[in-house]
């Protein structure tokens, strides 16, 4: 098998290196990396890496241009998984990314620490999944609103409802909450309808119109 092929952009140099020193001793080859937006965009071209991981705030504003890196990404790359980090939760701008497609995630800084949980989310993205942070997933499901549309699910459903935001299939979701694939695929199966949401075979299409649904309430 060929090793994973990640190009990395940060102006934190020293996380930037850090990153690619701790990747580079999990076997992923790097093949470059970047201060900015604009030098992400000229590696991507040149080398046509397998995943990018990038910034959601660099030069010169601080504010979106991960963000818009990422879209121009998917727009000339279609094929390029990606993976954007922040430093912060940020629920708009996770469900701007997330609405991109498959083979994309949404990380804290802070999750890098855990690294058998970084490399999984990496391989996960890599073969075509949606990463989304446990922190998001925890502020959405705990947002009070007036109409909370989690309030019909059972709390067995909205740990289910958890798993499945952060891409895992039924099967990962069983094995994380040591339950049956059947249990999990019934819960699956309430949680859609109690939600008023299509039920779906592409695990990414699920997720969206969740976190979609939420979003809207």
């Amino acid at each position: 098998m060929s090793r994973m092929r990640v190009a990395i952009a940060d102006d934190d140099v020293l996380l930037r290196e850090g990153l690619a020193s701790l990747l580079e001793r999990s076997d992923i080859e790097i093949v470059g990396q970047a201060g900015n937006g604009t030098e992400m965009l000229a590696l991507v071209r040149d080398q046509l890496p397998d995943l990018v991981i990038v910034d959601i705030r660099m030069p010169p504003n601080h504010t979106t241009e991960g963000l818009e890196t990422a879209a121009e990404i998917r727009k000339q790359w279609p094929d390029t998984a990606i993976l954007v980090l922040s430093a912060h939760v940020e629920v708009e701008h996770a469900m701007q990314l997330m609405a991109g497609g498959s083979r994309i995630g949404y990380l804290l800084k802070s999750r890098v620490t855990n690294v058998e949980e970084f490399l999984d989310t990496l391989d996960r993205i890599a073969k075509g999944g949606t990463v989304i942070d446990p922190a998001l997933v925890q502020e959405l499901l705990g947002a009070r609103r007036r109409h909370d549309p989690l309030a019909v699910l059972t709390e067995r459903e909205r740990e289910v409802l958890a798993q499945m935001a952060e891409g895992r299939s039924n099967a990962g979701v069983a094995r994380r909450l040591w339950v049956t694939e059947g249990t999990v695929e019934k819960h699956v199966r309430s949680i859609l309808t109690k939600l008023d949401l299509p039920e779906a075979d592409d695990d990414h299409r699920r997720v969206l119109a969740v976190l979609a649904y939420l979003e809207e309430h």
